[in-house]
């Protein structure tokens, strides 16, 4: 089993230096949210809530995520790095592929783009998107990024897409790992055939047996059990050493410490997040160690 730390809406000023602490006291990764845009009036229905609401206000954090990710390589040496959730569509798959080649590059392959259609249709109506049909753009969006990974000059001629031949220098020169996130027969689905691993948005533990089985029987269908596919899933309720073992014979890969603004508050000092992440380690990742 491997721990990731969500640092999504923390303060600005302090993801660098959690980001150190992480590595230091064990975790895998660290996990950043996203929105291209927070709108002040939404009406969009939040899918990950019983009422619809967002968990989060307006107003809170989101720094440019692969910025973020890469002040953070750079004060790290195997820390690894997710978007969860990257709402791809909101941009064009040219300036998604220029802004993670370089990460991967930058940070020596440590990063996972975890994305998903996303849910807010004001967003895109910010980023001049339509809404409609944005599960069949992301998935042209996920061909057009891996292409350009790759290198050289690449043309594409897609039914959301059109241009070329364009060439982005550098690239890596392979295809950075895409995580699928989002809810459903149709996410799953999507992470089994095109997706290098799958970064849930918070699974009751009762459940995630049968949701890993699911994807298991997906890849069998889609011939794609030979290729490695990582799941990482932050859970709904507080579980035990015992219980994530549990999890962890079931195939599950990775657990989601909560983001301290979830846990401590929204506002926190460097040292409270580093006392947490430290009893965190304590409790969960030492026994695995």
């Amino acid at each position: 089993m491997k721990f990731w730390q969500n640092l999504s809406w923390i303060e600005t000023d302090q993801q660098i230096e959690c980001a150190r602490f992480a590595e230091e006291v064990g975790f895998e990764g660290v996990i950043h949210g996203d929105h291209f845009c927070f709108p002040d009036v939404i009406q969009s229905r939040y899918p990950m809530s019983p009422d619809g609401i967002p968990p989060m206000p307006t107003n809170w954090n989101y720094p440019d995520m692969w910025v973020t990710m890469a002040a953070q390589a750079a004060v790290t040496t195997r820390l690894r790095f997710a978007s969860a959730i990257y709402t791809m569509p909101t941009r064009h798959p040219i300036v998604t592929a220029k802004a993670t080649g370089t990460l991967a590059l930058l940070s020596g392959n440590r990063a996972i783009i975890g994305v998903a259609p996303g849910w807010l249709k004001e967003e895109f109506d910010a980023a001049g998107v339509p809404f409609e049909k944005r599960g069949a753009r992301l998935d042209e969006a996920i061909d057009v990024v891996r292409k350009l990974w790759r290198g050289g000059a690449v043309e594409h001629r897609g039914t959301f897409y059109d241009f070329g031949p364009v060439r982005l220098e550098p690239m890596p020169g392979y295809e950075v790992p895409i995580y699928i996130g989002g809810s459903g027969d149709v996410a799953w689905r999507r992470a089994a055939t095109l997706g290098d691993g799958w970064i849930g948005g918070g699974d009751d533990p009762e459940e995630v047996p049968a949701l890993l089985a699911k994807f298991r029987e997906l890849r069998e269908q889609a011939g794609r059990t030979h290729l490695p596919f990582e799941t990482i899933l932050p859970l709904i309720r507080p579980v035990t050493v015992d219980e994530l073992k549990r999890l962890g014979d079931a195939g599950m890969d990775g657990a989601v410490a909560y983001p301290p603004s979830l846990t401590i508050g929204i506002t926190s000092t460097i040292d409270e997040k580093k006392r947490a992440m430290e009893a965190y380690a304590k409790e969960f990742i030492r026994p695995f160690a």
